[in-house]
């Protein structure tokens, strides 16, 4: 996959705060981020093992970012899909909301991944945090940003 060319020695290593506020917002908005390094993937065609490939990052991080858009489980309901070929990503614990500096604000979700189908997948050490901006709007704003 081409990505950015990356200069030596460069680390990514964003916030909570820098992922919503920054890139995601503007990827949702439709504005440049100076440097692409998330690439667009849809996400559940691939199991955890296969992602590491699919970055633009360096392989040897053990720290992968991807924008993905929402599969829905149903087409008019408002469950996501997040089943793979060889498992699933389950929701683990509540949303931790996310506020940053600039009033945008939205949510951190963590999953784990399971092989095999549901509700009797075997739980891996594979973990994956979920942002998403909140459906609330900003202060002063009358538009809503959905994700």
């Amino acid at each position: 996959m081409g990505g950015a060319s990356l200069p030596p020695g460069f680390r990514f290593h964003p916030t909570d705060q820098e992922l919503i506020g920054y890139y995601l917002k503007r990827k949702t908005d439709g504005l440049e981020i100076e440097l692409e390094v998330i690439p667009v993937i849809d996400l559940y065609k691939f199991d955890p093992w296969d992602l590491p490939e699919k970055s633009f990052l360096p392989k040897r991080d053990l720290e992968w970012f991807f924008f993905c858009p929402r599969d829905r489980k149903y087409p008019n309901g408002s469950r996501t899909n997040r089943a793979t070929k060889a498992g699933y990503w389950k929701a683990t614990g509540k949303d931790r909301k996310v506020v940053c500096q600039s009033s945008v604000s939205g949510y951190r979700k963590t999953l784990v991944f399971y092989r095999g189908r549901a509700p009797l997948g075997d739980r891996t050490d594979w973990i994956m945090h979920e942002y998403r901006l909140s459906d609330e709007p900003s202060p002063g704003s009358t538009n809503q940003v959905k994700t």
